[in-house]
């Protein structure tokens, strides 16, 4: 937050102290960059794109939307109507496999983002319909380069169904089109409906002699693929660019290589769970990195993020982060949408502050002699989070951020201060000075428009709190291998258990449940402590 006046836009760089003496500067703005070509095959015809603004191109495929993105600048999108298929329709007959990944991504009432990555030239192509076995409808055929992720965007589809759909694949030199077993998914719910959703804590893939056992992960992954969630929420350091940087081995190539590889674990529940993610401190997408050109590891990372996970934006289903930023585009951050009787809310306080919300990059040390009240969501954040909350009439309203505040160690031990609760270090309230503008805390916002639980991580183990009818959740790690409650003493209130495992969140229109599911390597079970065991439930 900084102290504002009028109807100044957020601060970019600018500590909140300097912006008493001077305007904000606002990024934005910049001319983008040009766009590197794609071709689309499967119709005899070739189109290559070069343009620096979006391109629309109108094909004759029935009831589908084909997105093909550089993620640099702002997407050309291939806009399908119905009418005749000029290709040759293609045959599932082959049975070679297919070596990438699928994820996906932005569910909606009437859409599917289908997020594809393979190591090879590939030629693809998605069937998809209503009855397991038999797909309707089918998209045109895609050429799909190595490395480089596909977004393909299944669209006209009807609400509160279930879908069933099959990437078809053919590689260089093989005749026939083979396909993936079948998945599905489901569109929006429909208010009355029963349905779950998943969460997970850090995983932190690069702390291998600490926290993370790639086997751990991949049982972690298969007990939440068991359970069926209709969408899976990351919440932040899962893809921490902090080693490269202390090794001086930061590179877009590197950044690009992290997110392809949580790709390899996520794509088990990925496949028919859309990902959502959320950003972390280790993750570095953070404004206080930015220096005005395309090389530094917030605009790495920045496009990273949306390349390789299919991320919402803000439109005519979800609302959210409206501004452009150079070099990357929609930061797609923070985001809320309805699904069922319940509104999610994704907040992001690291792409809005002037400075390191908690390490500085490189380092695993906390950010120090920064001011704490130049940690803020911004102006049209924190509007937009209020409108948000104040106009929805959901029954449940569930919050996902990094943390509170996004640093730190502790749940409702640190709601007082700050943003969070308008008090300083020494429990003086300075809100109404610091915020002027600002109606309330952001505790005592979420408090007064009913959130149901703020779910949170970073703190690396399980904890259950309680605050003003606000439920404070921590998650826990989905890889621990010593399955240990890191930083237990910070919590001096609630139920606190060891990593580790997922939440599993049933939300009906009589209550919500919240359930525990933890994960075990089998060297490492017992009789009290099972693989996929539920470790711990409650009820709203």
């Amino acid at each position: 937050m900084a102290k504002r006046s009028g109807n100044s836009e957020d601060l970019h760089g600018v500590s909140r102290r300097e912006f008493l003496k001077k305007s904000g500067i606002l990024i934005g703005g910049a001319a983008l960059a040009s766009m590197p070509i794609f071709s689309a095959c499967g119709n005899a015809k070739t189109i290559s794109l070069t343009s620096s603004t979006a391109t629309t191109l109108v094909e004759t495929i029935p009831a589908t939307t084909v997105t093909m993105t550089n993620y640099t600048t702002t997407p050309a999108v291939f806009t399908t109507t119905a009418a005749s298929v000029t290709s040759p329709v293609p045959t599932m007959s082959g049975s070679n496999p297919f070596d990438g990944t699928v994820i996906l991504g932005r569910p909606a009432a009437d859409f599917m983002a289908v997020n594809l990555l393979a190591s090879a030239a590939t030629e693809v192509y998605v069937a998809y319909g209503k009855t397991s076995g038999a797909t309707g409808g089918q998209t045109d055929v895609f050429s799909l380069l190595p490395g480089q992720p596909l977004e393909i965007e299944l669209s006209g589809l009807a609400a509160d169904t279930q879908y069933y759909y099959r990437v078809c694949h053919k590689g260089p030199g093989e005749q026939d089109f083979s396909a993936l077993a079948e998945a599905a998914f489901h569109t929006q719910r429909f208010s009355g409906s029963t349905f779950n959703f998943g969460i997970q804590g850090d995983s932190h893939p690069e702390r291998t002699k600490s926290m993370f056992n790639p086997d751990l992960y991949r049982i972690t992954m298969d007990n939440v693929k068991a359970h069926h969630p209709d969408f899976y929420f990351l919440l932040g350091d899962d893809f921490s660019v902090d080693p490269m940087i202390n090794n001086n081995q930061l590179s877009p190539q590197a950044v690009n290589g992290l997110y392809s590889n949580q790709r390899t674990y996520l794509s088990v529940v990925g496949s028919s769970s859309p990902i959502f993610l959320v950003n972390g401190n280790h993750d570095q997408a953070a404004r206080y990195l930015l220096d005005g050109t395309a090389n530094n590891a917030a605009v790495y990372v920045g496009q990273a993020r949306t390349r390789y996970f299919s991320q919402p934006a803000p439109g005519n289903f979800y609302s959210g982060d409206a501004e452009q930023v150079p070099y990357i585009g929609l930061l797609r951050d923070y985001y809320a949408w309805t699904w069922g009787d319940a509104l999610f809310v994704v907040i992001d306080f690291y792409w809005h502050s002037p400075v390191a919300v908690d390490n500085v990059a490189g380092s695993d040390n906390g950010a120090k002699k920064r001011d704490m009240w130049d940690i803020t969501l911004g102006d049209a954040q924190y509007k937009w989070f209020k409108q948000t909350l104040e106009g929805s009439k959901a029954k449940y309203k569930f919050i996902f951020s990094h943390h509170v505040l996004g640093t730190g160690r502790g749940g409702i031990e640190l709601t007082g201060g700050y943003e969070w609760g308008g008090k300083n270090d020494k429990g003086v309230s300075e809100f109404a000075a610091m915020g002027p503008g600002w109606d309330a805390p952001i505790h005592q916002l979420m408090a007064q428009n009913g959130v149901s639980i703020f779910f949170f991580c970073h703190d690396h183990l399980y904890v259950r709190q309680e605050l003003d009818g606000v439920v404070y959740q921590a998650v826990p790690i989905p890889a621990d291998f010593t399955y240990t409650a890191f930083n237990r003493d910070a919590y001096k209130s609630g139920v606190v258990l060891p990593d580790t495992g997922f939440l599993n969140v049933t939300v009906s229109p009589a209550n919500v449940k919240v359930d525990y599911i933890s994960s075990y390597l089998s060297k490492d079970e017992t009789q009290t402590r099972k693989d996929g065991q539920l470790t711990y439930s409650y009820l709203l």
